[in-house]
């Protein structure tokens, strides 16, 4: 296997560079972190001499370059895992995916109003029913995938996936915005959260320097008491 480079923005804000890194620290596959802070002067220059898209992330691989989340965990299980980021079964693999390209495309009122900020915390406040009606949605995902393909384990289908890499993301974001949820999509997110990776990729994020007010939305939101805003 030729050497690894993750070419990612801010961990306080940067969602999509999280899905990838959380792949590859899941496996255990060695890699280089190239980390590019977002929005500054230089934040263009830098990242196209990385990605063809002039965005981050961008998985190097020798002399290959794939950017976009998803196509990266995509080449990351079938070039690297045998197969292995996604279910075996093949009807919970097709679910698996269809879960995933869901959040890759949709969600844009979850994305937009409850923005990726780790070392904020606020108390609930409804947002309108386009942001609840999606995080409904979120929820349903999780207890449906849960019920029909969770009992070998405690992710999304049992075993830990693509799939959870995609929506460990959201899960942070619910815990910044306090959002209210069942008992089934709680304990998941309860369960993410627990997850060493996960707490490193919040613990360097919260040593971050950065501040981005687009991302910050202390406009809308009532800091929770003694949360870090």
């Amino acid at each position: 296997m030729g050497k690894l480079k993750l070419v990612i923005g801010n961990k306080n804000y940067s969602s999509w560079s999280l899905r990838p890194w959380l792949l590859l620290r899941w496996h255990g596959l060695a890699f280089e972190e190239i980390r590019v802070p977002l929005y500054t002067p230089d934040s263009a220059a830098l990242i196209e001499g990385y990605s063809p898209s002039g965005k981050v992330p961008v998985l190097l691989h020798d002399d290959l370059a794939v950017w976009d989340s998803l196509a990266i965990c995509e080449y990351v299980s079938e070039s690297l895992l045998d197969g292995h980021g996604w279910p075996a079964d093949s009807t919970a693999r097709a679910v698996a995916r269809a879960v995933s390209a869901e959040m890759h495309a949709g969600f844009q009122a979850v994305r937009t109003g409850l923005p990726m900020n780790l070392r904020g915390q606020f108390l609930w406040r409804s947002p309108g029913p386009e942001i609840e009606a999606e995080v409904a949605r979120i929820a349903g995902l999780w207890a449906d995938c849960r019920a029909r393909f969770g009992a070998a384990g405690p992710w999304l289908f049992g075993e830990f996936t693509i799939a959870d890499a995609m929506y460990i993301p959201v899960v942070l974001r619910f815990r910044t915005y306090g959002v209210p949820l069942p008992g089934d999509a709680a304990a998941y997110v309860q369960h993410c959260l627990e997850q060493q990776d996960v707490r490193a990729w919040c613990e360097d994020a919260r040593h971050e320097v950065e501040v981005l007010p687009q991302f910050e939305a202390r406009e809308l939101w009532e800091p929770m008491p003694g949360g870090a805003t």
